[in-house]
């Protein structure tokens, strides 16, 4: 029982204070008002004349006596309404600010999302350009053969073979390439580069198929490249400099051993 008036009492206390001062001040002044008025009949009229008034000076007597108090908590109400209009604004003032530091965090985080995405794929790219690099080492590698053979069949020695592609593998990925662009600089007719490159139906299935790789890697890296650091990356490199003499002497082959769907995009040995 006590615990209960306790609470009782406290939430009183709370309700108390909680309570508006404009509220007690009009509570306050009709409470007054009421006692004057009271006084007022008691003194000159008298409760038993007051009782005997004719209905309509009674009616003029208490709305003469309560208009008063009606204006004063129609001040008061307007008062309060405007307070609790404020009240109003600034919760949704924070609402809304809330929401905004929401959205902006959602902002943030879809950033971020997106940034790992891309990550993701641009790590997955680079693990993918791997592989094309060696495959381009390769097809390098039959292409230098092809074009730099000891007999009219292009063949060549199979311990210099061996030896090359035993380089190659150790690492040195790009050992034929660099060495078709040193080609291309020593020799100085324009002719003799073209044959290199599409002297013979085998030289051209593998610039070709040189050509087709290199270009389907480089159509790839834009979808993970917004800036085009990586895509600058695969122009300056080896395979970017020999696809670019080699896609000019594409141009001057014949149609037949040109196009990559002729001659064959796989390596045929």
């Amino acid at each position: 029982m006590q615990s209960n008036n306790e609470q009782s009492t406290g939430v009183h206390t709370k309700d108390s204070k909680a309570l508006d001062w404009r509220v007690r001040f009009g509570l306050t002044i009709t409470a007054a008002w009421i006692f004057l008025g009271a006084s007022y009949i008691t003194t000159q009229v008298g409760w038993g004349g007051f009782s005997r008034l004719p209905a309509e000076q009674l009616g003029s007597f208490l709305e003469g006596a309560f208009a008063p108090l009606a204006f004063l908590w129609l001040v008061i109400g307007y008062f309060l309404q405007q307070k609790e209009l404020e009240q109003n604004t600034q919760a949704l003032q924070a609402q809304a600010l809330q929401i905004g530091r929401t959205a902006e965090q959602a902002i943030i985080q879809s950033e971020k999302l997106a940034a790992s995405e891309l990550h993701a794929r641009q790590e997955a790219f680079l693990q993918i350009s791997q592989l094309v690099r060696a495959q381009l080492g390769a097809i390098a590698g039959l292409l230098y053969i092809s074009s730099h053979g000891d007999s009219e069949d292009g063949t060549v020695d199979p311990e210099e073979v061996t030896e090359l592609f035993s380089e190659q593998s150790n690492g040195d990925i790009d050992l034929f390439t660099r060495r078709l662009l040193q080609s291309i600089i020593v020799i100085t007719d324009e002719n003799d580069r073209f044959e290199l490159f599409y002297g013979t139906v085998i030289r051209a299935r593998h610039s070709n198929h040189f050509l087709f790789a290199f270009e389907r890697l480089m159509e790839n890296v834009k979808d993970v490249d917004p800036q085009g650091i990586l895509e600058d990356a695969l122009i300056s490199s080896a395979n970017g400099l020999l696809y670019a003499r080699m896609k000019s002497y594409q141009s001057k082959a014949p149609e037949e051993w040109s196009n990559h769907h002729k001659t064959g995009i796989r390596i045929n040995i």
